[in-house]
């Protein structure tokens, strides 16, 4: 699994990047074929209190799953975007098992 990190127009820092690490690495114990998880991070303008986005892209053989939300920090931005595409990845799998 390759993980990118991307933040867009300000520094990531590495205790920010080893919670996305860390968040991130759980989704791989739903799903094995994981290839490459995209993570953008922005602060949306105008600077109002829930201004910062996390976006994850998952890709997987034939498939990408997506998520974005908009928090007041990032981490909590990444949990929710982490619980969206658990939810996505599950149906997935449930689906695929059935057929």
């Amino acid at each position: 699994m390759k993980l990118r990190i991307q933040s867009i127009n300000f520094n990531a820092t590495s205790q920010l990047e080893a919670y996305i690490n860390k968040k991130v690495s759980k989704l791989e114990k739903f799903f094995e074929q994981l290839q490459t998880i995209d993570v953008y991070l922005k602060v949306v303008k105008p600077e109002t209190a829930a201004n910062k986005e996390a976006e994850i892209k998952i890709s997987i053989p034939n498939i990408d799953f997506f998520a974005s939300k908009t928090c007041d920090t990032f981490e909590e931005a990444v949990d929710l975007c982490v619980d969206a595409l658990e939810k996505q990845v599950r149906r997935y799998k449930e689906k695929a098992t059935k057929s």
